[in-house]
């Protein structure tokens, strides 16, 4: 193996880096009139819409996360907790197959990352634009276009039993045929879609950015694609790669932006609830790039002042902070058995911490940023890093189970299914013409 002793793991009472400070920040209004961005009537495209249709129902996973019945989506629940407790890591493994030239461009943001089909197999979206259905043995079921003119699909779709939805570069969310992949419908909501959707059976939400830079957030219906709801103030103010989070329990739903700040609006009525904003150091904006994630009645991210944070989701004030050695831009995996939550940085590190103090249990470093997020399996986790490696290590100990070496960095989020592992890679060097990243599917090794 090329790392050896050097992909240890470093146990916390070794290296005593806990940074937390107690809810020391209040939250910001940016209403206007302090009662939540909405009108008095709650009508319109403001804060809250009595016309929406209500959430369909949910079914809880053992876990107790918010696992929509016939819906696969990114990070699995509408909490993003990216738990899959009944998928297995195996012990070793191997390439099934690769699908070269999948991600080609020079853009250093996560890719998209592969949701399974109904019928089998996976969808993979791609920087060059193309989001392709894929069969188990990695044959091309169907491919589909979106407008080629930007930096193509950075953003994980949402599958349900007939329909594949997905946002691009190009500002449109489209809606596909699951199955033929024949487009059912398209709405250009604004410049570009950097995140993935969110979907909790009845509506689609989803963080648009504009030019000038802007943001702002949508409900759509996922059978037309018309706008049930906008925030009316423009929130985010800035451009929003983050994946919104939908706590069900509180009855919040937050989405992170460049501006540095965490938005949140009452779940389902969608009236503005509350802001929070980081603090900057370093030269940074603070920036929340990352996907949300809602667990214990808080929110937790990463951010670019290079802290991770919990946020209570009641009273949007900081619970604790993390510090680490660089800036963070991974949405953190959950695993609620040992109350711990899973978050990397640019420092290198995947970072196990104390859901409730921040106080760090482990941490396993590789040799460059990570910035896809880990997905959490029974005892396992799999997480990906710029230095061309994919990893699977122990969660109760952090000790490498194995690393796959790919020709490209690793900024997906690998999706754990039926025993296999899918992963992308980014371009190598496009600059200087390396531009083949690839897709894989890896599977136990015989």
């Amino acid at each position: 193996m090329k790392r050896g002793l050097s992909r240890r793991a470093v146990l916390a009472a070794s290296v005593g880096t806990f940074a937390a400070a107690a809810g020391c920040q209040a939250p910001s209004s940016d209403s206007g009139n302090g009662d939540g961005g909405g009108n008095e009537d709650g009508s319109g495209e403001t804060g809250g819409n009595p016309d929406l249709p209500e959430p369909a129902e949910t079914v809880e996973d053992p876990a107790e996360q918010t696992v929509i019945e016939g819906v696969r989506q990114f990070r699995r629940s509408l909490e993003n907790w990216g738990y899959f407790p009944e998928q297995t890591v195996p012990d070793a493994v191997d390439i099934e197959w690769r699908i070269s030239e999948h991600n080609t461009d020079d853009h250093s943001a996560p890719k998209a990352s592969a949701v399974p089909l109904p019928d089998g197999g996976v969808v993979f979206p791609g920087d060059t634009g193309y989001l392709t259905a894929l069969s188990p043995d990695g044959e091309v079921r169907w491919q589909q276009e979106t407008d080629m003119d930007g930096r193509g699909i950075h953003g994980t779709p949402v599958v349900t039993e007939g329909t594949v939805y997905i946002g691009a570069y190009d500002g449109i969310l489209y809606a596909f045929d699951a199955q033929s992949g024949e487009k059912q419908w398209e709405n250009e909501l604004g410049g570009s879609i950097g995140g993935s959707p969110a979907y909790d059976g009845d509506r689609i939400y989803v963080g648009v950015e504009y030019p000038d830079p802007e943001g702002s957030t949508f409900a759509v219906d996922p059978d037309s694609g018309d706008v049930l709801w906008e925030d009316s103030e423009s929130r985010p103010t800035d451009h929003p790669h983050s994946t919104p989070a939908i706590d069900p329990v509180t009855g919040t739903m937050t989405l992170g932006s460049n501006d540095g700040t965490l938005y949140a609006w009452e779940y389902p009525e969608l009236e503005f609830k509350w802001s929070f904003e980081t603090d900057p150091q370093n030269d940074t904006d603070g920036e929340i790039k990352a996907p949300i994630t809602a667990y214990d009645g808080a929110a937790f991210f990463g951010s670019w002042d290079e802290h991770i944070y919990r946020v209570d989701l009641e009273s949007g004030t900081e619970d604790w902070s993390f510090e680490t050695g660089g800036l963070s831009m991974v949405g953190p995996g959950v695993d609620p058995t040992r109350d711990e939550i899973y978050a990397g940085s640019h420092d290198g590190n995947l970072y196990a911490l104390d859901a409730q103090t921040g106080e760090e249990r482990w941490r396993f470093g590789t040799d460059r940023p990570l910035t896809g997020c880990p997905t959490v399996c029974a005892d396992r986790i799999v997480f990906g890093s710029k230095d061309q490696t994919l990893y699977a290590v122990e969660t109760e100990t952090a000790e490498e189970v194995w690393h796959v070496d790919t020709d490209g960095v690793v900024t997906s989020t690998p999706r754990v299914h039926d025993g296999a592992i899918y992963f992308a890679e980014r371009a190598p060097d496009p600059e200087n013409g390396e531009i083949d990243g690839g897709a894989y599917k890896l599977v136990a090794s015989e």
